[in-house]
């Protein structure tokens, strides 16, 4: 696991040296038997609710494929946070801002919607470290009260200002050439495909970004010890804003893969922001390999649940697994104790 928020700590004792490696394994694979175990259940008590192994194969599948695009939201957030110690509630008007971005080149050249990655990634990077330098480049670290008042600010001022340009009126980004395909019964339509896959490299991307370059090194060295970091040579003020523009360009990409799948407005970002921080503390907060295990989690959990209770309460289960887990591993499924 990638986790770019656990901060550097006494060098253990010899015994516990001993202990780590098999010890920490074996604890990732008892809690992802536990979590295993859990969903099997859940799935269990909803063949049983509907009474149709059809009708929760396609919840489990729906699920699946949703929730690899809840990951990549998360990814972003869960990296700013593991870095920059900043709780981002702007994440979500960021990424509504980058699905405006691929209706306005779709509708103004004609691109196919994927492309439009090429433009709205590059911008929202830019966006990015323009807000962390004019904004947030002094907030590391500081009060949640004063993030929080600066990142929901902007989040106001970037949602009423697409309802200026663009009006209110629900936009779509419609995918030319879409098709479905039956998954041994279930049907999967090819842009919920396109986005789980999507978001499925671009985190491998990220994570191998983090584990195998030196630019990576440089940012788990920021996140686990600051001070340190600066003796060694890295330029930390330079790191933050990187990282932050690459959290925000995973919004961005996200919002692309996403934007064929959902009616685009200038407040839907707010409900992938709610998504996107349960998936980030169920993950464990600043562990980026965790968020993608949390983001289908949820995807899978909000489909059952409506089996459970019907269409219209999905986010019901979402939120109880929230608390639950909250309440008994707080550091999250993933996270490690600070």
């Amino acid at each position: 696991m990638s986790d770019i928020g656990t901060k550097a700590q006494s060098p253990p004792t010899p015994a516990v040296r001993r202990r780590l490696p098999g010890g920490a394994t074996a604890s990732v694979l008892k809690r992802a038997a536990v979590t295993g175990g859990l969903v099997a259940a859940a799935i269990a008590v909803a063949l049983i609710k509907s009474g149709s192994g059809l009708v929760v194969w396609q919840s489990v599948v729906t699920g699946l494929l949703m929730g690899g695009l809840y990951g990549l939201i998360a990814m972003g957030l869960t990296l700013i946070f593991g870095v920059l110690d900043i709780v981002n509630f702007a994440h979500g008007a960021l990424l509504a801002i980058a699905m405006f971005i691929a209706f306005g080149v779709v509708q103004g050249t004609g691109l196919h919607p994927y492309l439009t990655l090429l433009v709205a990634v590059p911008a929202l990077f830019l966006i990015g470290a323009a807000v962390h330098r004019g904004l947030l480049g002094g907030t590391g670290g500081a009060s949640l009260e004063n993030q929080l008042l600066i990142t929901l600010g902007l989040s106001l001022l970037l949602e009423n200002g697409l309802l200026m340009f663009f009006g209110a009126e629900p936009k779509n980004v419609a995918l030319p050439g879409d098709f479905q395909f039956s998954l041994f019964g279930a049907v999967v339509p090819g842009a919920r495909l396109y986005a789980f896959l999507g978001a499925v490299l671009i985190g491998a991307a990220l994570y191998w970004m983090l584990r195998r370059t030196r630019f990576g090194t440089a940012i788990r060295a920021v996140a686990a010890n600051r001070p340190g970091a600066e003796l060694v040579g890295v330029n930390v003020r330079r790191v933050h804003t990187l990282t932050f523009a690459i959290g925000t360009a995973c919004a961005g990409a996200a919002a692309v893969l996403a934007a064929p799948l959902v009616t685009v407005t200038p407040t839907l970002g707010e409900q992938f922001n709610i998504t996107a921080f349960v998936v980030v503390v169920l993950g464990g907060m600043g562990n980026v390999a965790g968020a993608l295990a949390g983001g289908l989690l949820i995807g899978l959990v909000e489909q059952l649940t409506t089996i459970y209770m019907g269409g219209q309460s999905s986010l019901l289960g979402v939120f109880a697994v929230f608390l639950v887990v909250l309440f008994l591993r707080p550091q999250g499924l993933f996270g490690r104790r600070a």
